[in-house]
């Protein structure tokens, strides 16, 4: 019986000793940098102003994508070819669009990004406004008869009373 316990307590346990053992094929090449560590620099400083297509929300930079490592060599072989940072970006906005840029220029095409929240802003305090407004000429002040007035009075005067 102690045989068997031992037999299953390893056969559960041999799954979790597997992904270490496959892992080691999963593995990837490591990513070459630039011999010249200007070159890398320069990378490194253009690549944070070019946003990765994969991710969205991150500049090539700080991306781990396969997408943003591609770029990242192309701008590397780019430079090595001594192309200025303004042919790279002028090839990219080229290939990929404005999208790729971090910071899209201004233009007609790209008015409602750079202004659409600040629009949206404006027309919401707007509405809210008109909202309060119509809704202050709702409330009406009700109207009290003398009888109400008096025992609203007679109330407080009670109510001080029990206090002091």
């Amino acid at each position: 019986m102690k045989k068997f316990g031992l037999l299953l307590a390893l056969m559960l346990l041999l799954p979790l000793s597997l992904p270490p053992l496959l892992s080691v094929s999963w593995a990837k090449e490591a990513v070459p940098v630039a011999e010249n560590p200007e070159l890398e620099e320069r990378m490194i400083a253009l690549s944070e102003e070019l946003r990765c297509l994969v991710c969205q929300n991150e500049t090539i930079a700080a991306s781990r994508a396969d997408f943003a490592n591609d770029l990242r060599r192309e701008i590397r072989e780019q430079m090595s070819a001594d192309k200025s940072d303004k042919e790279i970006i002028d090839f990219l906005v080229a290939r990929y669009g404005d999208f790729v840029l971090y910071r899209p220029p201004v233009k007609s095409s790209t008015m409602f990004l750079w202004f659409g929240p600040f629009i949206l802003l404006l027309a919401g305090a707007i509405v809210l406004v008109i909202y309060l407004k119509r809704r202050r000429k709702r409330i009406e002040e009700p109207i009290l008869s003398e009888q109400q007035l008096k025992q609203a009075e007679a109330l407080l005067k009670e109510g001080k009373g029990n206090s002091a």
